[in-house]
């Protein structure tokens, strides 16, 4: 199971990444996420409250951080039962323009039972898109 969105930003990356980067600014510009706790860093731990499930905290690991490029969020269970991992990706297509895609994927022994009880996230995806990217376009695009 994995979830998947790309939209066209008329901003620099730049513009783009110090949203992505910026945990609290978040709830400002995304309606999708009640709250985002820590900081968003290579090897950082963060807490995400959605409105999917705002009763539930997700703890996620940050990896794989490139500025303005490529970063990384994972969540699981130890010895490998389930792992689910967000992967937020920039590409420059000029001075002022840049692809934003972001793709949520699960693995593990699990992941068969776990992604049973995972709502359909495709809206979400679409709202975090379409929100990053007015949000992006207005603050400097």
């Amino acid at each position: 199971m994995e979830f998947a969105v790309e939209r066209t930003i008329e901003a620099a990356a730049d513009q783009v990444w110090t949203l992505l980067a910026d945990a609290e600014r978040y709830p400002s510009w995304n309606p999708t996420v009640v709250s985002l706790r820590g900081r968003i860093a290579d090897g950082e731990r963060i807490e995400l409250v959605s409105t999917l499930n705002p009763k539930r905290t997700f703890k996620l690991q940050v990896t794989d951080v490139e500025p303005a490029r490529r970063m990384v969020w994972q969540s699981g269970m130890p010895f490998g039962l389930f792992r689910g991992v967000r992967t937020f990706s920039l590409t420059p297509t000029g001075e002022s323009e840049t692809v934003f895609s972001m793709r949520e994927a699960y693995s593990g022994a699990l992941a068969g039972l776990i992604t049973k009880t995972i709502p359909d996230m495709s809206d979400a995806f679409a709202q975090f898109a379409d929100s990053l990217k007015a949000a992006a376009e207005r603050n400097g695009g």
